[in-house]
């Protein structure tokens, strides 16, 4: 182990919050729980803060895989703060294979790539056909994040809808995004649910999730309900 991972290494533990840690555990069935250590999210975001104005930083970066839940997560939060696109995007990629959970996926979302859309979204692409299953749900995740507003384009509900998958995490991401398309772009993504263009479990989920949503009208989730798949 060399410095900069001791490092890092004890400042988590000095951060560690037994409650936070068996919370986590609950809610992240993939991840091997003494691998955990139990850090709250702020805490983590002030120490990647601390820790990118350091030369070490992309030093760290170059440790995979990690021993800890925390350091990926940490890993992710110092990918945040890189200010070079293409650099961005090079630490994503070496990191995304080692990637565990959802929870760690999800954190991820680099400023940097709102500068850079037309690009990222020839990237995302790429993400989406990986097959695997976290690049794929970050893949998702950034179509989400940054393409369902001024930046949509329908065929973008195509390129998701086109996804199959037998894992869990990737139907789950896909559910959540159609119903985020249906709060913010309904006309465009309410066909794919008329049609019933995703696979039943996903169909049903994204209906779940839209009329859940605070951001949909009570007319439509009546409507929606009715589209469920027995």
């Amino acid at each position: 182990m060399n410095n900069i991972e001791e490092e890092v290494r004890r400042r988590l533990f000095e951060l560690q919050d037994l409650k936070y840690k068996e919370f986590s555990c609950k809610l992240m069935p993939t991840v091997n729980p003494e691998t955990v250590i139990g850090v709250r999210t702020p805490e983590m975001r002030k120490l990647a803060r601390e820790f990118s104005k350091r030369p070490e930083a992309s030093e760290f970066l170059k440790i995979l895989p990690h021993g800890y839940y925390e350091e990926n997560n940490l890993h992710g939060f110092l990918i945040e703060t890189i200010r070079d696109y293409d650099a961005a995007v090079a630490a994503i990629d070496e990191f995304l294979p080692y990637i565990d959970n959802w929870a760690t996926c999800d954190l991820m979302s680099p400023k940097i790539f709102k500068k850079h859309l037309p690009e990222l979204y020839e990237k995302i692409k790429v993400w989406l056909i990986s097959g695997q299953t976290y690049t794929v749900r970050f893949g998702i995740g950034m179509l989400m994040s940054f393409y369902l507003d001024d930046a949509f384009q329908s065929e973008m509900l195509e390129l998701v809808a086109g996804i199959r998958s037998d894992e869990y995490y990737v139907n789950m991401m896909i559910a959540w995004y159609f119903a985020t398309a249906l709060a913010k772009q309904y006309e465009a993504a309410l066909p794919y649910i008329e049609e019933q263009r995703l696979e039943k479990w996903t169909h049903n989920k994204a209906i779940q999730k839209a009329v859940e949503s605070y951001r949909i009208s009570d007319e439509a989730k009546v409507y929606l309900r009715t589209l469920k798949v027995k």
